[in-house]
């Protein structure tokens, strides 16, 4: 397997500053922190107001992350661009030292759309560009959410529009398997940089992470918690957070297991994405970077796997290319 080699820069970071998250290289030369805030409410609750989002951005960006992760259909580019801004305004960070993701929705899937839908999400995030920008799913709609017939090689020309556009520095993808990978890069001008996938200790995905890395291509991890932190799902399977093995790891390490967790993911080469509105434990989820697992505890994790998701979008079963997750 080759692995993404790691940039240890801290991004334009004072060494007095918070916990910072060191670099990888993508495949097309930029630059990308290793840990991500996650953004939307879904983390939280739902019942939270989206004003949240730009109070955890800024308590991000203060508190050392430099990679937010968004999306349109998460319904708060604004608050994103406005804690940014605020963070900016405030010289907590310059732009440059910012690495923000956000995502295409599944209705603006033909070639003509991608271009407009990405000017439209820089609009409401306040910026002249993203560093990255991500097919969000292998799956095309119409605006009243029913199937569209609209292949993904011709969305992904579109992207590269919109990097050859200078509207975003790097495109990658989201929700893909190997097979749409491998089509994606056998019939395309520009590789992509990222596959953005669940992954945690109950949906390890090894056999696609590592797909994914001899390719080059990085793999981001949302819901990198998986179930360990399920309050309303009492039958959710293992490990929970009170977990004997993770909790061993954490007195080891003095960390949370949670912390140990994020590790997990980042020993595997991931770039976690964890989601927070509370100051606390949002710095918690970014102090990572004084400790590192072992081979053998990274592989005891791995045996926690299930092939259990957290996020199943059921609803689209009888769209192209469903189950567009199978490896």
């Amino acid at each position: 397997m080759r692995s993404l080699a790691y940039i240890f820069t801290l991004f334009g970071l004072s060494l007095a500053a918070a916990s910072q998250a060191p670099c990888i290289e993508l495949n097309d030369g930029n630059k990308m922190p290793v840990v991500a805030l996650g953004t939307g409410r879904g983390t939280a609750s739902e019942s939270a107001s989206v004003d949240e989002v730009r109070q955890s951005v800024y308590w991000a960006i203060e508190a050392g992350y430099r990679h937010i992760d968004t999306a349109a259909i998460y319904f708060d580019e604004p608050q994103v661009g406005q804690g940014i801004a605020d963070a900016i305004a405030n010289k907590l960070v310059t732009r440059e030292q910012l690495f923000v993701t956000t995502k295409l929705w599944n209705d603006k899937h033909r070639k003509e759309q991608v271009v407009p839908a990405l000017k439209e999400s820089l609009g409401k995030l306040g910026l002249d560009y993203v560093d990255l920008f991500l097919i969000h799913f292998p799956v095309a709609e119409k605006e009243d959410g029913s199937p569209d017939d609209v292949d993904y090689l011709e969305t992904w020309q579109g992207m590269e529009d919109a990097r050859q556009q200078g509207l975003t520095r790097s495109i990658g993808v989201s929700n893909f398997n190997a097979t749409q990978i491998d089509r994606l890069i056998a019939n395309s001008n520009v590789r992509p940089v990222v596959n953005e996938v669940e992954v945690n200790p109950t949906l390890t995905q090894e056999a696609l992470v590592n797909h994914c890395q001899e390719l080059g291509v990085a793999v981001m991890a949302y819901s990198p918690f998986g179930f360990t932190v399920s309050r309303k799902n009492p039958d959710a399977p293992p490990p929970r957070s009170d977990d004997p093995v993770l909790v061993a790891m954490a007195n080891k390490y003095k960390k949370s297991t949670s912390q140990i967790v994020l590790r997990y993911l980042i020993d595997r080469g991931l770039v976690p994405i964890p989601k927070s509105t509370n100051k606390k434990r949002i710095a918690q989820n970014i102090d990572l970077f004084d400790f590192y697992l072992t081979k053998e505890e990274v592989e005891l994790i791995n045996k926690f796997n299930k092939n259990i998701r957290v996020i199943d979008p059921v609803d689209w079963k009888d769209y192209p290319n469903y189950p567009f997750w199978e490896y």
